[in-house]
């Protein structure tokens, strides 16, 4: 009888031990995800939000409800998941600026992206391009070089996020400029001011980027990867006038800290499973982004590496934070 008895304890001991791990891999069923993005509506990463989310409602069987909470560099939305339960009910997609950047460039930042996070997954890659109104003198990139050394600190670019501000201030600096930065919530504010006259250039994501291409409202001079994208093999890249010039974009999928080890398993398979729909490689392509699957290790790693690097291009670029 002790022995059954012993028995049965421990079965109820490890039965407890897999529901609990069970309820750990999955957020609360039925419950709605909230999807947090830091960035107004229109945006590449709030485009990319909508893909992810309508994929991970079919792959967790609960719906995913994606949130926009733009404003201060996007400190406003990120603090909302760092202070948010790690159940996995609350979530950011957010791009390497509050991910990562703001770490060089906010002052006194109410987070640190190394402890208030936990890794999820990468989703998706692109990059900026430099954009102007089609009458613009400026042509080339050389020619907009050129413009803006004859006019030192009158040339107004719109800048979104902290990493476009270090990409205008490293543009100044490679480029020998005084570009007059102009801070925005979002892009589509700027692009607004561009067409109108307000603003002589902006940086634009990809997804943007093409659009207003396609409709003739603005002209491309050049995009902020390294190397040219396939999507638009005939847009140079900076690197080409501006040797060394590398700013390449991402957003990623991450948590408020301390979420269950399994549960972030669950919510990175998710997404990659996401990320193999061919369905989901369409839509990313025609927003100017492509997949960019991780492990939570290998994210974690990239996440530690990201920071590093915009705190080295930020000093670079003599770049303080504000």
């Amino acid at each position: 009888m002790r022995t059954f008895s012993i028995l049965r304890t421990l079965g109820v001991a490890l039965g407890l031990a897999l529901g609990a791990s069970l309820v750990a891999a999955q957020p609360a069923a039925g419950r709605p995800i909230r999807l947090v993005v830091p960035l107004p509506a229109g945006t590449a990463t709030d485009l990319a939000a909508r893909v992810l989310g309508q994929q991970m409602s079919v792959a967790l069987g609960q719906p995913v409800v994606v949130d926009n909470k733009p404003g201060a560099n996007g400190v406003i939305g990120t603090m909302e998941v760092v202070r948010a339960a790690p159940d996995g009910l609350t979530l950011l997609l957010g791009s390497q600026s509050p991910i990562a950047s703001n770490v060089a460039l906010v002052k006194n930042l109410s987070y640190d992206p190394r402890k208030d996070f936990t890794p999820i997954n990468g989703f998706g890659e692109t990059m900026h391009v430099l954009m102007v109104r089609p009458d613009h003198p400026a042509k080339s990139l050389a020619d907009f070089i050129a413009y803006a050394k004859q006019r030192p600190g009158k040339v107004s670019v719109g800048t979104t996020t902290s990493s476009v501000n270090i990409q205008i201030a490293t543009l100044n600096k490679l480029g020998g400029l005084e570009l007059l930065p102009v801070p925005y919530k979002g892009i589509p504010a700027t692009l607004t001011d561009v067409i109108g006259g307000t603003l002589d250039a902006s940086m634009v994501d990809l997804a943007n980027a093409l659009a207003q291409a396609k409709s003739g409202r603005l002209r491309p001079l050049a995009v902020t990867s390294l190397k040219r994208n396939p999507l638009v093999p005939d847009w140079p890249a900076i690197a080409e006038t501006l040797p060394g010039f590398d700013f390449p974009s991402w957003v990623a999928l991450v948590g408020p800290a301390n979420m269950p080890r399994e549960l972030a398993q669950k919510l990175n398979e998710s997404v990659a499973v996401a990320m193999k729909h061919p369905e989901v490689v369409e839509k990313l392509a025609g927003i100017g982004m492509s997949p960019m699957p991780m492990t939570t290790a290998q994210f974690t790693t990239f996440l530690d590496k990201e920071v590093v690097k915009w705190v080295r291009l930020a000093r670079e670029a003599n770049v303080q934070p504000e």
